[in-house]
């Protein structure tokens, strides 16, 4: 009897085993079949710099997507694209999060961004924004580009490309078809006031200006900083190092109509000019972690007097310099408001399976002091709007009224 019980309890335990190695592999099989079948793992797996893994979550997408699909395919009159419905699904889908700064680049888009990152590219040789009214503003003409020679100028109003309404496009939309090859044209109809008129402009090669220097009446210093590239921190120290070897005591620098550009330029220049250890930005990402900026070397300038210039065009990179100046007691700042973009953007190139790039708000900056510039800006110590019925530059006038 006791040799039954023991070989029933060895049988039991035996059964108990397989059981359990089979509920094994068919929980194994199903989340096998749920990862990589299921959710397209296997066949459609994105990698952005590293491996990100794609959930199962996706199958509502999917199938309203399939859904449209089908129906476009059953009845639409005329040819499908599917790259260009590929490409706007996905713009779609990003520009759903309501971030006027956050959108999903095409490779051309992405190779067209950085081009212009980098200093030089084949177009008529303007900086554009879009306003506050969501009109693609020209901030200003870059010297000796086709633009200026056909007479565009800062605060010109781009109605249209080609006929084309761009009021309600992207922004990088307009770019793209602003830009082209070599020795081709576009037409562009211009609103300056009141007055509407087309420029038909021959695009060419253009090399993209930094910054200006010179030396004003007193051993003024002036530098204007045209949009923070990559590489502008350097080219700033260069050009301060040569106005002091001529002998300037004090220091203007115009950010005015600067749209932004490379936070890390910025920064660098903001260290030449403060003292060391002092507080230069603060940052807060999503988990509401917040670091600060410290500068890293001594001051550059010796208590020299300083004057930023601002105005409603003045954003986002600009807006870091001119904050770490002012909250640091280094600079006074004259002119208007600035624009108010707070907040900064990565770029996470994708790979070829889904193609561009995705530019994303990752981090909300602020003064050193803590101050939101996020769609406030930066109020001047000393407000001076621009003349507009004079040739005469009043807040470049008052700049150097200050620092003498």
């Amino acid at each position: 009897m006791e040799d039954f019980e023991k070989k029933n309890n060895n049988y039991k335990i035996i059964m108990l085993v397989l059981i359990t190695a089979f509920i094994t592999f068919m929980v194994t099989s199903i989340s096998f079949y749920n990862y990589y079948v299921k959710s397209g793992k296997g066949i459609t797996e994105a990698i952005v710099n590293n491996d990100i893994e794609i959930s199962n979550q996706t199958t509502e997408l999917d199938t309203k997507i399939e859904v449209l699909k089908k129906c476009l395919e059953n009845s639409y009159l005329g040819d499908i694209n599917e790259e260009n419905l590929i490409s706007s699904a996905l713009k779609g889908y990003v520009n759903g999060l309501g971030d006027t700064y956050t959108e999903y680049l095409t490779k051309e888009e992405y190779d067209e961004l950085m081009i212009s990152v980098n200093g030089n590219y084949v177009g008529i040789g303007i900086y554009m924004t879009k306003d506050k009214n969501d009109n693609v503003l020209i901030l200003m003409p870059i010297e000796g580009s086709p633009a200026e020679e056909v007479g565009l100028q800062t605060g010109d109003i781009i109605t249209k490309v080609n006929g084309e309404e761009c009021n309600t496009m992207d922004l990088n939309i307009v770019a793209t078809k602003v830009k082209g090859e070599e020795g081709t044209t576009v037409e562009l109809e211009i609103l300056r006031g009141t007055e509407t008129f087309t420029k038909t402009i021959t695009r060419r090669s253009v090399v993209i200006k930094d910054m200006e220097s010179k030396v004003l009446d007193g051993n003024i210093g002036y530098i204007k900083i045209l949009s923070f590239d990559d590489g502008c921190g350097n080219e700033f120290k260069e050009k301060l190092t040569e106005l002091k070897s001529k002998g300037i005591k004090s220091l203007i620098i115009d950010v005015r109509d600067n749209g932004g550009g490379v936070v890390a330029d910025a920064i660098e220049i903001a260290d030449m000019l403060t003292p060391k250890d002092v507080d230069l930005m603060l940052t807060i990402d999503k988990n509401e972690k917040q670091t600060i900026t410290k500068s890293e070397e001594e001051s550059f300038i010796n208590g020299m007097n300083v004057v930023i210039l601002t105005n409603e065009n003045s954003a986002s990179a600009s807006e870091i310099l001119v904050g770490a100046l002012k909250d640091n007691n280094v600079a006074k700042v004259v002119g208007t408001t600035s624009f108010g973009k707070g907040v900064m953007q990565e770029i996470i190139p994708l790979n070829s399976s889904i193609g561009g790039a995705l530019k994303v708000t990752i981090q909300e900056f602020r003064t050193p002091n803590g101050n939101v510039i996020n769609k406030k800006g930066i109020e001047p110590d000393v407000v001076i709007e621009e003349a507009n019925d004079t040739t005469e530059d009043v807040q470049l006038n008052k700049a150097i009224e200050l620092v003498k």
